[in-house]
């Protein structure tokens, strides 16, 4: 099969057509920078934009970095990169890349740990966005492709763990799949996106994620350890937290997935139980293994720091909030402001239906609660929309929803 009838698919047949290789073939990993050189002038040749993805091993790795790129082009075809050999031979690539619109799928979970290698796009195209704003309630890769190409991606391989070497054969085909058909399903979104009036509003939104800064690391981290709701003491929370930092000291130095070096249902259960001797911990799940009774020592200390810890340096009970408090307290502390989020959530989903689209597309949920929380003193149209410019929407969310929003504002218990 060649790569014309990969991208001509029959749509809305009831029996897609599976692929479980490239049409191409299975592309060699390039992980030597002599090939890849090659590999970039024949980029370079290739006409239109890159797609781009990359594959990594966050279940399974500490550092959310890439250990596959896939790049293909027109005219060039499909490469596979392993970044970790070519760490410092990248420049090559990166003058390909740096200057050609790139096609993502769901491009800001790309886009960090290509950044780290000195790659950045230019302008870009997020296929999954797109078919959030063209209407698709369903936008994962392979349910789009199957929707608009007529083809049936096998999507086994997503949560592998790409740091292992060499990399299988059918994970190869899987990862170069991931880029075969991204421009095809370009063109058919962006045509839709078009048609419904919606082009400049993706525009829009390719460029707030393609600038997007990274996130603000959370004060207090620990705090997310699944099952802490469970703890409901000062000590015991210093004693996760204790466990927490321990665990994350040593999964950066092993550069492994904090939860294979001690789930958090370990940690909990530590905590819970009291646990002050081997004994005690080994009796629990999680640390009865052999891995796990020669760290017994480590975690048991760190129990004992925090059962020692000053009263003046145990973590506060209450989870503070840099915003809002949670809208289930609402009503309680400000029956205005609970009655101006329900007004502002009833006119976002008419709003959103109207116009086809998912209503955390048309407005993010946390800025919608910040103004409503606290509106403008003004609630005009024009000093709601600078509010929800100064929160980060973009000028067609904020012409789609300021003229409706301000009247929200001004609703009371």
């Amino acid at each position: 099969m060649d790569n014309a009838d990969h991208s001509s698919g029959t749509p809305g047949d009831s029996a897609p057509l599976p692929l479980t290789e490239p049409a191409e073939g299975t592309p060699d990993v390039i992980a030597d920078p002599e090939t890849l050189w090659v590999a970039c002038e024949q980029l370079a040749g290739g006409s239109g934009a890159l797609a781009v993805d990359t594959e990594r091993a966050s279940g399974y790795r500490y550092w959310p970095k890439a250990y596959l790129i896939q790049v293909r082009r027109d005219g060039a075809g499909t490469f596979l990169i392993d970044p970790i050999p070519l760490r410092d031979h990248l420049e090559p690539l990166a003058e390909v890349m740096n200057q050609v619109e790139w096609v993502l799928h769901a491009a800001s979970q790309d886009l960090p740990c290509l950044s780290e290698l000195g790659l950045h796009p230019p302008s870009l195209f997020d296929t999954e966005l797109a078919g959030r704003l063209a209407g698709y309630q369903r936008v994962a890769l392979g349910t789009l492709v199957e929707s608009l190409l007529g083809y049936r991606l096998e999507k086994g391989h997503s949560a592998a763990d790409w740091s292992r070497r060499p990399l299988p054969i059918d994970w190869l085909n899987y990862a170069a799949l991931d880029v075969e058909l991204l421009l095809p399903l370009r063109e058919k979104l962006e045509a839709e996106l078009a048609a419904s009036g919606k082009l400049e509003w993706a525009r829009q939104e390719f460029e707030a994620v393609r600038t997007a800064k990274p996130p603000v690391p959370r004060a207090e981290p620990w705090r997310r350890t699944s099952g802490i709701h469970k703890v409901r003491t000062a000590r015991g929370l210093a004693a996760v937290r204790a466990l927490w930092e321990a665990r994350d000291e040593l999964a950066r130095r092993r550069d492994r997935a904090p939860g294979r070096v001690l789930p958090d249902s370990a940690i909990i259960n530590a905590v819970l139980a009291d646990a002050r001797t081997a004994d005690d911990l080994e009796k629990l799940p999680m640390f009865r293994g052999r891995v796990q009774r020669k760290q017994v020592t480590r975690w048991l200390r760190q129990l004992q720091l925090a059962r020692t810890l000053p009263d003046s340096e145990l973590p506060s009970t209450a989870v503070s909030y840099n915003g809002p408090p949670p809208p289930n307290r609402w009503a309680d502390k400000d029956p205005d402001a609970a009655a101006r989020l329900a007004a502002a959530k009833a006119t976002l989903a008419d709003i959103a239906e109207r116009n086809q689209l998912p209503v955390e597309n048309l407005l993010l949920p946390e800025l919608v609660r910040r103004i409503c929380w606290q509106p403008p003193e003004d609630t005009s149209p024009e000093s709601v929309a600078a509010a929800l410019a100064k929160g980060g929407a973009r000028p067609w969310q904020i012409e789609l929803t300021a003229q409706e929003l301000s009247t929200a504002l001004r609703a009371t218990a």
